[in-house]
């Protein structure tokens, strides 16, 4: 049964194989956990940390490391301050500390640093950043560990087997953010590329607002093509991709869920989730006249 082969994929990346097997995920199935097992997650917004030089934009590499090991300590300190609702809970949380760091605003800072999503820029820019924090959460994790000790069950954990003296038994999740990114805005859900460009919001009496990208805006102001009527236009569809009046090199990396094959939607959680100890809350878009057989593609 497909079910039974993807818990078995799942179970051999249980940090905790002695505290027993993992049967299942939360809803969004970013977080496999062990009965009554709980895990604080928190998410990095990508999309401020980016810095201008003379080459252009590009990471604030120096300001992600300090923000991912503030973060580490943040959600670890959080499982001892928190009210648990049931002792069991409670139990099975404090033995393993997992804690999930993940990101949003992905592909808003794909956008700042003139990158299309779907891309092969786009899939080695994932890994460079997703390796490089991991890699500081692991180091953050150590250095408590080291101060305050390995969290309760490492005895018989793979990370004992491997010799690494850790204070959470995992560290890293990617979930869908998708009230935190409207809070954080301008800011794109997880990992996801933009859902639209520019929309309408329907409010009272049935009045249309037309919503635009923040990024958006600022770029089309800044190249002189931004003007309310082009921006209802964009509001039909949503997509930039057969309005005219948009340049094509804003065409290219504002593209959105649905203007990207899902290949790529595949290609971008595949890489993450090389750095991500659970798991990754990923849509994958199909258009409507997608067959089963597309389906079972993206799947396998």
């Amino acid at each position: 049964e497909p079910g039974i082969i993807y818990i078995d994929k799942i179970n051999a990346d249980n940090p905790t194989p002695h505290l027993g097997r993992i049967e299942s995920t939360n809803p969004c199935g970013e977080q496999p956990l062990l009965p009554y097992e709980s895990c604080d997650l928190g998410s990095i917004n990508l999309a401020r940390l980016w810095k201008k030089d003379n080459q252009g934009y590009g990471v604030d590499w120096d300001r992600l490391r300090e923000v991912t090991r503030l973060a580490v300590h943040f959600l670890d300190n959080l499982i001892d301050v928190n009210k648990f609702p049931l002792p069991e809970i409670e139990k099975a949380t404090c033995a393993t500390r997992k804690i999930g760091l993940g990101v949003m605003g992905w592909a808003t800072l794909l956008i700042r640093l003139g990158i299309s999503y779907d891309s092969d820029e786009a899939v080695r820019m994932a890994e460079k950043v997703m390796a490089f924090v991991l890699k500081e959460a692991q180091k953050k994790s150590e250095e408590l560990a080291k101060e305050k000790g390995v969290f309760p069950a490492y005895k018989g954990s793979t990370w004992e087997k491997q010799g690494i003296r850790v204070r959470n038994a995992t560290l890293t999740t990617i979930a869908p953010t998708g009230t935190i990114s409207i809070i954080a805005g301008p800011c794109s859900s997880g990992i996801e590329p933009l859902f639209a460009i520019v929309y309408y919001r329907n409010v009272m009496d049935n009045d249309k607002l037309v919503e635009v990208d923040p990024l958006f805006e600022e770029i089309a102001k800044e190249r002189g093509f931004y003007s309310r009527q082009l921006m209802e236009k964009i509001a039909e569809s949503g997509s930039l991709q057969h309005v005219e009046g948009v340049p094509e090199d804003i065409k290219k990396i504002f593209v959105t869920a649905h203007d990207i094959n899902p290949e790529w939607h595949v290609k971008m959680q595949a890489v993450f989730q090389k750095y991500v100890h659970n798991a990754v809350s990923k849509t994958i878009n199909f258009p409507h006249e997608a067959t089963l057989e597309d389906v079972r593609k993206a799947y396998l």
